[in-house]
């Protein structure tokens, strides 16, 4: 993708051609795409006993999405911890919190991605042409068979499970474990304000979108693209990134350049948005997190020792 791509270019739409202003205004939805998944967090947290401070919610949701920059996924269990550490929280409680969640912003995705597919369904299929990608083939390899062998593998793995907790004496320590987590995947049954909390997963991909939408007014090749362009460039890109790579490095980068193409751009232009964008808001996710550090380190521990101390307690 980037093979003859002219570097030198770079500088010269950073320093004359790039709207920063634009850029920094993208700013203020990306913070609070983050700020409403802390609130949304601490909302979910109520029913199990569990009442962290807004800021720890909100600071360690900042240094979750930084350190999974180092190691993809990781954050989810960092931020868990944090709560362990700095509130007292039951570790497999607010793990099962998180474990929800993601359920949540899935089906608002699969929403999301099914609703502009209605609209713009050309343009996927365009998509599919270029990069290869035959759904229909896709399907054609989960025949009867492979599925009948896939649930009997999963019968037998159950029944093997089963049997190991009912044997084995450490298991009993697990249970406790397990049943905090499962309290914390089934807490938005007794949640107060369901309605809160759905605004507030609603907020967190509306503030994604335009987080990654007004960066198209910083360049005079995408500014007139239309808002339709950002929708389908946006789920497109947000499909790629649950490949797990550092904030969906490289299949982001040619899911959207491949996008802008369809829209009319030059390859050389899709390849540099893509490129100086998700640069930029790497960066901001990574000063958010060094601000998480520094703010937590101001706090006094609830809990002494380290994180992987604190998880080895809830075992």
């Amino acid at each position: 993708m980037y093979r003859d791509f002219d570097f030198s270019k770079i500088k010269n739409i950073l320093f004359q051609e790039m709207h920063w202003e634009w850029m920094f205004i993208s700013f203020i939805p990306g913070i609070l795409a983050q700020v409403f998944r802390g609130l949304r967090w601490r909302l979910a947290l109520e029913p199990l006993q569990e009442k962290p401070r807004i800021r720890t919610c909100i600071q360690a949701v900042f240094l979750s999405y930084a350190a999974s920059l180092v190691i993809p996924r990781i954050g989810e269990f960092l931020r868990c911890g944090i709560l362990s550490r700095y509130e007292g929280t039951s570790f497999p409680k607010a793990l099962g919190t998180v474990v929800t969640e993601r359920a949540v912003d899935t089906l608002l995705m699969f929403l999301l991605v099914a609703s502009v597919f209605l609209l713009q369904g050309h343009v996927f299929i365009d998509f599919f042409d270029i990069t290869g990608l035959n759904i229909g083939h896709l399907l054609s390899k989960f025949t009867q068979t492979g599925i009948f062998v896939t649930i009997i593998c999963i019968v037998c793995i159950g029944m093997l499970a089963y049997l190991l907790f009912r044997r084995l004496a450490f298991i009993h320590k697990i249970k406790g474990m397990m049943r905090d987590l499962l309290d914390g995947i089934m807490s938005l049954r007794i949640i107060n304000g369901k309605r809160l909390y759905m605004a507030y997963s609603v907020g967190i991909w509306v503030a994604y979108f335009f987080h990654y939408y007004l960066t198209f007014y910083c360049f005079a090749c995408t500014r007139d693209l239309g808002i339709m362009a950002g929708l389908v460039s946006f789920c497109v890109g947000t499909i790629a990134v649950i490949v797990p790579t550092p904030n969906g490095a490289g299949p982001w980068h040619f899911a959207v350049k491949t996008v802008l193409v369809i829209y009319g751009l030059t390859a050389a232009q899709a390849v540099a948005y893509a490129l100086i964008v998700h640069t930029i808001q790497t960066f901001l996710l990574v000063l958010l997190g060094i601000y998480a550090m520094a703010a937590l380190s101001l706090q006094k521990d609830k809990q002494k020792g380290n994180l992987l101390k604190d998880f080895s307690k809830t075992i």
